[in-house]
């Protein structure tokens, strides 16, 4: 198995990094150059949001249980797969981070970040009735915008209304998982990721991340303890493991190909760190998923 990364493309309108597709129309669509049901990694962002149905989705290995009001937020660079075998009815509004985050101030854009950030939150919203109704408005609006009016403003309409949704959704999400844009550590902790995701190929040591922040490695460990309750060590583990599990899945790699590209000189100590830190052999969560 090799997923592809799937690139942004707009079939109705090349020009623009926004598109938004029916759930049931994607499902029936026979010109895809890939399987939506195997996994495949995104260079773009997601808003999947259900209508009416029961079914599941996975995002980086993991399954969620969809149903009316279920509200997914996928990332870029992530993996994901589709199951047809529900009924599921929804749409998905897609974009690319140059569409909304160019736009928009720091602030803003640190709470879009945290909205699609799987490593502070699970990327599941389960809407109650009320916050159903309002969302779906929202939707409906883009929606209306983007197939109805389509004129020269209506990109610029429908990205003050994604501003908006997603402002709403992170709103929903932080009171569900009670954290919030302006906490102490945040946008250190932020640019600590950032670094991390970038790096973990290189080094996986907290010392050196925290000479490149200027910080003590005490400071970093405060930053990551205060914000996701782990250790700066902990969180370096977390992401280089889901890195890892990423090429196992997103490449055709051999298992001593992947220790090498994850930074290990002996395939020996990367089954150790893999076992370790997934209690599965690399070979065993390849053939896993």
């Amino acid at each position: 198995m090799n997923p592809k990364n799937i690139k942004f493309t707009n079939q109705k309108n090349t020009r623009s990094q926004f598109d938004i597709l029916k759930l049931e129309e994607l499902y029936k669509r026979k010109n895809i150059d890939h399987s939506i049901e195997e996994p495949h990694k995104v260079e773009f962002f997601i808003l999947l949001f259900v209508e009416k149905g029961n079914g599941k989705h996975a995002i980086d290995f993991v399954e969620h249980k969809c149903s009316k009001g279920t509200l997914l937020t996928i990332r870029k660079d992530q993996i994901h797969r589709f199951y047809k075998k529900g009924n599921l009815k929804g749409c998905l509004l897609i974009f690319t981070d140059e569409f909304l985050i160019s736009y928009l101030e720091e602030l803003e854009t640190q709470k879009t970040m945290l909205l699609f950030n799987e490593l502070l939150g699970v990327p599941k919203i389960q809407l109650t009735p009320n916050n159903f109704k309002s969302i779906s408005q929202i939707i409906s609006r883009i929606h209306h915008e983007y197939f109805t009016v389509n004129d020269n403003h209506s990109l610029g309409i429908i990205r003050s209304e994604l501003h908006i949704l997603i402002t709403q959704l992170f709103r929903i999400k932080s009171k569900q998982e009670n954290y919030n844009a302006t906490k102490k550590y945040l946008s250190q902790f932020i640019i600590f990721q950032k670094m991390v995701e970038i790096n973990i190929n290189k080094t996986a040591k907290v010392q050196e991340y925290a000479d490149k922040m200027h910080i003590s490695t005490k400071t970093l460990n405060n930053i990551t303890k205060t914000i996701v309750n782990k250790s700066a060590k902990e969180f370096i583990d977390e992401i280089r493991t889901l890195q890892i599990k990423r090429l196992l899945i997103n490449t055709k790699l051999s298992i001593k190909e992947i220790a090498y590209e994850s930074g290990f000189e002996e395939s020996t100590n990367f089954y150790k760190y893999f076992k370790r830190h997934t209690r599965s052999t690399p070979e065993q969560f390849r053939e896993t998923h």
